[in-house]
């Protein structure tokens, strides 16, 4: 049983569906609880049979229900393995398994050096709390080596902790002509127009503000020149707000298009030539960078987390926090579209096609869960 906050539209999301699908179809009974229901991604899983237990939590301090809720949910269920994924299900995981004969309890780690001041109190104490009760967990699994290496370094048991990298659905991830062209037309953007773009959730962590004084100073230059700026996804109301201010108080009113949460990622990601990620902290492994590669886009990506070694020699990577060299980047990404054309890249694709499919995260992860219950099994036996 798969124990998460909601599945709302989110990279972790997809991929918690990609591999619970994948899991069911090689055989496992999976279920999944979420502290909330109704979520973007939920009717997906029902329809496919994957059976959902919403937890009903009303609120951040509604503890008390949910608590009996989720308790109730795990001894009906009675699974042998409950993994959590991300902070706070990660520890709910652990506690609840006491109620429901010890299941094995696995911890899905998403992130890599968090940088807790930019958010409220309960990160920063969550986090914490993770790294003392680490010792308790049965397998902890990292999408990004980075994430890895952080929390060990932070007291998790190196032992117990390895690293299954993301799997991008290929099939549904391809360069998409036909949504190229309704998007830009959506979005009064012309076919000869390069168009860069950020796909993300407006956050800190993505530090769309480098990405903004980024294209300020290539606004200032030669290499600026016909190029139009997209920022894809939503975030708080107060940071959306901030923001845009910002875009405005650098004079980019017209050069920058805030379109929002998205639907059909793959028609984005092909209406884009240059797919940037500016993220100054936190990263582990960046589902965007690898749906867009998957399309066939030019990457820019920081030195954060995997990402270096994700776009490997198919993109070009600058330091975090450094709009100078960002923009420099993106210059140089520009000219190679105008020198080799608007189309997709296949050797970008078949990287990810080659190094992190769906398949491969899904059958990593069936190795190390059957070896954690062969494992739990052979000490029942012995004991």
């Amino acid at each position: 049983m798969f124990l998460a906050r909601s599945l709302d539209r989110g990279g972790a999301e997809r991929q918690l569906i990609s591999l619970l699908l994948g899991l069911r179809d090689l055989g496992w009974k999976v279920s999944i609880a979420c502290f909330y229901g109704g979520a973007a991604f939920q009717e997906e899983i029902q329809s496919e049979g994957v059976s959902f237990h919403d937890l009903g939590k009303r609120g951040r301090w509604d503890m008390a229900h949910f608590l009996l809720r989720l308790r109730h949910v795990v001894r009906s269920v009675r699974p042998d393995i409950i993994h959590g994924y991300m902070p706070v299900p990660n520890m709910l995981a652990l506690g609840v398994s006491l109620a429901a004969a010890r299941p094995a309890v696995v911890w899905g780690i998403r992130a890599s050096n968090m940088q807790f001041e930019s958010y409220d109190w309960l990160s920063a104490w969550s986090f914490r709390a993770e790294c003392v009760l680490a010792r308790y967990a049965d397998l902890i699994i990292s999408n990004s080596q980075a994430g890895a290496r952080h929390r060990i370094a932070h007291g998790f048991p190196e032992s117990r902790v390895i690293t299954i990298p993301n799997g991008i659905d290929t099939e549904r991830f391809r360069y998409d002509a036909e949504g190229r062209t309704r998007l830009r037309r959506e979005w009064s953007l012309g076919e000869d127009e390069v168009v860069v773009g950020v796909v993300a959730r407006l956050d800190p962590m993505k530090d769309h503000v480098t990405f903004l004084d980024a294209v300020r100073q290539l606004c200032d230059s030669e290499q600026g020149a016909g190029l139009r700026f997209v920022c894809v996804g939503d975030g708080a109301d107060h940071w959306t707000r901030h923001l845009e201010e910002y875009a405005c108080s650098l004079g980019l009113e017209g050069r920058v298009l805030w379109a929002g949460a998205r639907n059909n990622m793959a028609a984005v990601y092909s209406a884009l030539d240059i797919v940037v990620l500016p993220s100054a902290f936190g990263e582990g492994f960046s589902n965007a960078i690898g749906e867009a590669m998957a399309c066939g886009r030019t990457c820019v990506v920081t030195d954060v987390g995997d990402m270096a070694s994700v776009v490997g020699d198919h993109g070009i990577v600058t330091p975090p926090r450094d709009a100078a060299a960002l923009a420099r980047a993106i210059g140089l990404a520009g000219e190679y579209v105008r020198q080799h054309g608007c189309g997709p890249r296949s050797e970008v694709r078949e990287r990810v096609v080659r190094d992190y499919s769906v398949s491969a995260l899904v059958q990593r992860s069936c190795d190390a869960l059957a070896r954690l219950n062969s494992s739990r099994l052979n000490s029942s036996q012995t004991s």
